[in-house]
Formats: structure tokens, sequence, C-alpha cells
């Protein structure tokens, strides 16, 4: 330290290790502020999906890729009213795995009309560090894709041929 003190000269390193301070905090600010994001998700990024029964289910909505590819993963809890919605572009046989999920979910895909086309049910956690983790996925094109609870779905009583509503953003 005092030979990098020494060549660039004590202002310039206070300044630098200033900047630098400063990109770390900044850093750890972003960290925090994108932890309790994923925690409890500001109103405005909910979609409210009702089910035949009138239930409500407040979902996160999941419309771009890295929203996407990041999902439910490092969750502790998922309230019985919450979900993720997944929006895509084009109706696909979309595959999901459990990598780093640690709830179990039930997996609910749907067509371009919001009607269940597949459910998979309770899906187990993955704890494996590699990419080994079961892959889940329709054998149908889905355009949505809502992930809850395990369980939410049964009793919920959701199964295929049933439409859920929502409005896209």
């Amino acid at each position: 330290m005092r030979g990098l003190m020494h060549r660039l000269g004590r202002a310039h390193f206070s300044t630098r290790f200033s900047r630098m301070t400063a990109g770390v905090c900044g850093l750890v600010m972003l960290a925090i502020t994108c932890t309790s994001w994923a925690a409890d998700p500001p109103p405005e990024t909910l979609i409210t999906v009702k089910t035949p029964n009138g239930t409500l289910i407040q979902a996160e909505l999941a419309d771009t890729a890295l929203k996407r590819a990041q999902g439910l993963m490092f969750r502790e809890h998922l309230a019985d009213d919450r979900g993720m919605l997944f929006i895509f572009g084009d109706a696909q046989p979309w595959t999901f795995w459990m990598k780093n999920t640690k709830i179990p979910l039930d997996i609910i895909w749907m067509d371009a009309k919001k009607t269940i086309i597949h459910i998979e049910r309770n899906t187990p956690i993955c704890t494996r560090q590699d990419d080994g983790c079961p892959q889940y996925h329709s054998e149908e094109g889905a355009l949505y894709v809502l992930e809850l609870g395990a369980g939410r779905a049964a009793a919920l009583q959701l199964q295929r041929g049933v439409k859920l509503s929502f409005k896209q953003p």
C-alpha cells in the first residue's frame, strides 16, 4: 500500500480510494435494493391473476430475459396469494427447472387464451451444484407460465382446460 501511495501520490491515491469506496458502497446499496425487491416487489410490478372461483393471486411479472432467468430463485417463502407470471413473446413448450429455488412450486403453462394446458405439481427444490436439476415443460406451446407455491394449484382446483384471467401490461 505504501508503494502504491508513493507512486500515485497521496492526493491521487486518496481520490482513487474515495471513488473506489463510493463504487463499492453503490454496489452494496444496489444489492440491498435488489434483495428487498426480491422479497417484496413494488405493487406496480404485480399482475392480478383471477381464478374461476374468484381467488386473486398477485403475481410478479417476469417479462424480460433477465427476470425470467432469475424467476423465484433464492426465495425463502412465497405467500399463498402470491406467484410469478412469465410472459413470452411466442408460444413454445418452455422449459423450467428448480435450480437455486428454495421453495417447492406448482408450475402452470397456459396458451394464448390463458387456458391451462399443463401443470407440474409440487416440483421439489434442487440443491445440486451442477446443472443436473430436473427440467419441466409442456408438450404444447405456452405463451404464459404461472408459478405458485406447491399445493396451491390443487387448493385452487386448477387443472388442464381451466381458464385464468389477467390483463397483460
